[in-house]
């Protein structure tokens, strides 16, 4: 049991990191990057989602969300699917309130 308390930790930790990272990079480009088809088009390289222009913020942003979808699918592995999908709710959630809906609409995933 402390192994799977200690893998939690491990993983909230950073799965935490990562999101307040893309959170902010959005914030500097000025990117909603709850609205629909954001995500997707920040994935697909296109900046004109941006209301801010700012390439280097814009980059690391891109490669922020592309890990992040790495790291979620490594958490379903260690973690289950239950465990790894309350763990990123619950720091989506922390993130949301943070950012007084600056990333627009309903969340799909971050």
């Amino acid at each position: 049991m402390n192994d799977k308390l200690d893998k939690l930790k491990t993983w909230t930790h950073q799965l935490d990191d990562v999101m307040h990272e893309i959170v902010r990079e959005a914030a500097i480009c000025d990117v909603k990057l709850l609205d629909p088809g954001v995500i997707e088009a920040v994935l697909q390289n296109n900046d004109s989602v941006c209301g801010h222009q700012n390439p280097k913020a814009f980059k690391k942003l891109r490669n922020m969300l592309m890990l992040g979808f790495i790291m979620r699918g490594k958490a379903y592995e260690k973690l289950g699917a239950i465990e790894a999908d309350e763990l990123i709710a619950a720091i989506r959630e922390k993130l949301r309130k943070r950012m007084d809906h600056k990333l627009g609409g309903e969340s799909r995933s971050i």
